[in-house]
């Protein structure tokens, strides 16, 4: 009597794990940003919960509705957490590139709506850097670095303005001292500047400043993530 030939089973699909929403990724390494800077960043968060959700319930008892008002208490508490968290994740993201050639690009290229950067248009062998961008208030030429980072600003300063007549062209110097912009407000900064041009003007400037090209400088990689995952307030 003839065997019956064994039939192979086909091998399982390994199962693939399913990838983490972007939210998740952004949150989990904001906190571990945040985390590095202040250790104790869990628990001022916990605190910050536990304390509006307390006010929330006292004030439940006082007015006689202490159940209604909890439940109402618990989302607020949850923003008052997680504003908190934003800001502490700031801070740490600010400074844990402070002081780095390409910080202040880092900065200006996480601005997403209503401004275009290039960074790297002009440097110097000190390592000073001039960064170009436009927005609806006109060009900002930045800088970082030492004093002979003017020297570069003003020159691509007269280079913008040959170039965009017409276009308000502003000068923004990076850094900690006189006349100069921190890191960390720079973001505020640059957003507070008056809005000369229409959306149609900004469209045709931002059109001309694409086409003189990419970035002239090679910046370093390492800043830019961090600016890119800090949770928005």
């Amino acid at each position: 009597m003839a065997k019956k030939a064994k039939v192979a089973k086909t091998p399982k699909a390994p199962k693939t794990r399913r990838s983490k929403p972007e939210w998740m990724r952004t949150l989990g390494h904001a906190y571990a940003v945040a985390r590095k800077a202040q250790p104790l960043v869990g628990v001022w968060i916990a605190l910050a919960f536990v304390a509006v959700l307390s006010i929330g319930v006292v004030i439940g008892f006082v007015l006689g509705h202490p159940i209604y008002v909890t439940f109402l208490s618990i989302p607020i508490s949850l923003l008052a957490a997680l504003f908190l968290f934003s800001r502490i994740a700031e801070r740490a993201a600010y400074a844990s590139i402070e002081g780095q050639l390409g910080a202040g690009a880092s900065v200006l290229m996480s601005i997403k709506k209503g401004l275009h950067t290039v960074p790297g248009v002009a440097a110097n062998r000190n390592q000073d850097v001039v960064h170009r961008s436009i927005s609806r208030a006109g060009v900002v030429i930045s800088g970082e670095g030492g004093q002979a980072v003017r020297t570069l600003m003003t020159d691509e300063r007269r280079k913008m303005e040959r170039f965009m007549t017409g276009v308000p062209v502003y000068e923004v110097l990076i850094g900690d001292g006189e006349g100069r912009v921190p890191i960390r407000k720079l973001q505020k900064h640059v957003n507070k500047l008056p809005k000369k041009l229409s959306k149609a003007q900004y469209r045709e400037a931002a059109a001309r400043m694409r086409s003189l090209g990419g970035p002239n400088v090679p910046l370093p990689k390492g800043p830019m993530p961090n600016m890119r995952k800090v949770p928005k307030r």
